[in-house]
């Protein structure tokens, strides 16, 4: 098994639409009525959710004229989000073909199948034309790349002059080893945290300059200190959330993420690159 199927493996799930839909039925929900809004609690899978997509995203200027990338779509959570705030036409791309197939059903229960392209494909791959976007971000997705350059070389390839590609990955700290499992990764086998640094050198190394640089690590650890108190609160996590994802490994993966963010091993990073005209 390659590095592309031990990931897509990590994230199978099986039987994903049918817990969405039960998620959705607990809160008197049908899968026709969902709202974008509705689904935020699963389908953006990266730290912070839906308040880390708006702080993140509004940094990109993102307009209804423009066509963006979504790198490792994931469910199609940001896009679909992207989509209906700024009005663009999205395309993502993601290794899983569940997380594609089940991110198109969504997409048509929120009437968004005509913004929004959803394909499986690979990163380091990208099948698309050259300056075919007028943008791109990805969230949480360089943790599983080995090759940072090859990455960046493809999503500069791919972009118009002057267009802007925004990150938000989890990145190193400190030297310290990973606690494991988390949720991106069961092992060190198929995780890649890179320090900032790595990530400027890839981007300046392919054509972009970095704009925006912002180490979100206090807004992380209040994310989990408030998702845990609301979970607390209610007896048990909500009907929708990041463990319908992961299920029965989420007691181990969130706190594991947590421990590594406390210990200052990990932070989550935003950054703005431009791509020189």
């Amino acid at each position: 098994m390659n590095n592309d199927e031990k990931i897509s493996t990590h994230y199978h799930h099986g039987n994903l639409l049918s817990a969405i839909e039960a998620g959705l039925k607990k809160q008197g929900i049908k899968p026709e009525n969902a709202s974008v809004e509705d689904l935020g609690p699963v389908d953006e899978f990266h730290i912070g959710g839906r308040a880390a997509s708006i702080h993140f995203l509004d940094q990109l200027r993102i307009s209804p004229s423009q066509t963006i990338l979504d790198i490792g779509c994931g469910l199609g959570g940001s896009a679909r989000f992207t989509a209906k705030t700024y009005g663009a036409k999205i395309t993502g791309i993601d290794l899983t073909s569940e997380y594609i197939d089940v991110g198109q059903r969504l997409c048509e229960w929120v009437g968004l199948s005509d913004s929004i392209t959803l394909q499986q494909g690979s990163a380091l791959s990208l099948p698309f034309e050259d300056a075919s976007f007028d943008g791109a971000f990805m969230m949480h997705v360089g943790m599983n790349i080995k090759d940072k350059h090859i990455l960046i070389s493809e999503v500069s390839r791919v972009l118009k002059p002057g267009a802007k590609f925004g990150i938000y990955d989890i990145m190193k700290g400190n030297d310290e080893e990973l606690i494991y499992p988390v949720p991106w990764a069961t092992t060190p086998e198929t995780s890649w945290v890179a320090e900032p640094k790595d990530y400027r050198m890839a981007l300046e190394a392919n054509g972009f300059v970095v704009d925006e640089e912002n180490n979100r690590h206090d807004f992380a650890m209040d994310f989990f200190k408030k998702m845990k108190a609301a979970s607390e609160a209610a007896g048990g996590p909500p009907p929708l959330g990041l463990h319908v994802l992961m299920k029965q490994t989420t007691a181990e993966k969130i706190p594991n993420m947590v421990a590594n963010l406390a210990a200052g091993r990990i932070s989550p990073i935003e950054m703005i690159a431009i791509k020189d005209a």
